[in-house]
């Protein structure tokens, strides 16, 4: 693990203290996790394989086995404790694993058949279309949010530069700012970035940029409560902690679900966590769409008409309240279903 470490860093051009700046701890542990003489807690090892850019299965694995040699060392009965263990946590997995239910399998399945058609026609994809739903996208999320431009309304501000008679600046910044988040998320997928905390607080920043200035890309400092929900976010000193597991959790599981689970996964956790005084939905559902885009979906546009609102709402309060996470994970892929579907019928198919 300390070779991995050390040539990640360098490969990096990172010096010693530099990332330990960006870890937030003192530099001398950085040269002891490079020299093996101290070994990184596991939220630590999260963080090290976000900063570095090293795929944080491999580099946890290392750390596990590190781990479990230096707990057992040559003892004459670790072969033997080592295949019982083994049988154990085959056991425990196996257990915990949670099936998808029938009518998601079957939703998503559906979903990638129609996927597979969209792949093979991306020479029909086109920069005008693109923009046409990426406006669309930015007109509804905020509509969502209390937002009353309208769709031409939302083109002439974010394409024309005017200014809409009638309407708030915030109105208007809204519109000026998700488009911009949406141009920042669609650069990161050509950077072939992987999600971490520093690209969450930009885009977060580039929402409330002009709105709220002083906390924009800022975690919250005051508790909040969700108008119209029963759920009650995490205390303001607790938010830190809940986002370090956010990303070690994204970064146990990116791999390992699907991804249209796993981008509904992460917008539910990160608006449970409500770790922003404001911004949170539109962040939230920018995160999804970054995961969606970068295997290839495309944007799951959530309308913002009072139905429609009012269903993604409840099944949001669903999972938050009672943990039945059922009703959001369909709701979810039932919207990216209908935008393929959508895309597919634009480029005439």
């Amino acid at each position: 693990m300390k070779n991995l470490l050390k040539n990640a860093r360098e490969q990096k051009g990172f010096k010693t203290r530099e990332l330990a700046h960006l870890m937030k701890i003192d530099q001398a542990l950085i040269s002891k996790f490079e020299n093996g003489s101290r070994k990184p807690t596991r939220e630590q090892v999260a963080k090290l394989a976000q900063i570095l850019g090293i795929d944080y299965e491999t580099l946890l694995i290392s750390w596990l086995k590190e781990k479990i040699l230096y707990e057992i060392g040559d003892d004459e009965f670790a072969l033997k404790a080592m295949q019982l263990a083994e049988e154990e946590i085959k056991y425990h997995a196996n257990f915990t694993r949670q099936p998808l239910s029938k009518n998601l399998k079957s939703l998503l399945d559906e979903i990638d058949v129609i996927k597979k058609k969209l792949d093979n026609l991306r020479q029909l994809d086109s920069f005008r279309i693109a923009q046409a739903l990426e406006l669309e996208y930015t007109f509804e999320s905020n509509r969502i949010e209390g937002n009353t431009l309208t769709l031409r309304e939302t083109d002439l501000v974010v394409n024309e530069g005017l200014t809409v008679s009638g309407k708030s600046m915030r109105e208007h910044l809204e519109a000026i700012n998700h488009q911009e988040a949406i141009g920042y998320i669609k650069q990161l997928i050509e950077r072939n970035f992987s999600l971490n905390e520093r690209e969450l607080l930009t885009i977060h920043n580039l929402i409330l940029r002009g709105i709220m200035p002083e906390d924009a890309g800022r975690y919250r400092k005051v508790q909040v409560m969700i108008q119209g929900s029963s759920h009650m976010p995490p205390q303001p000193h607790l938010v830190a902690k809940e986002m370090e597991e956010y990303f070690i959790w994204f970064e146990s599981n990116k791999n390992k679900l699907h991804p249209i689970v796993l981008a509904a996964e992460m917008h539910e956790r990160l608006v449970t966590i409500h770790p922003f005084i404001d911004g949170n939905g539109r962040t939230s559902r920018l995160i999804m769409n970054l995961i969606l885009l970068q295997n290839g979906y495309v944007i799951a546009n959530i309308k913002g008409d009072y139905d429609n609102r009012m269903r993604y709402y409840q099944a949001l309060e669903k999972a938050q309240v009672s943990n039945n996470k059922e009703d959001f994970l369909l709701f979810i892929a039932q919207i990216e279903k209908e935008s393929l579907e959508r895309y597919l019928e634009i480029i005439g198919q």
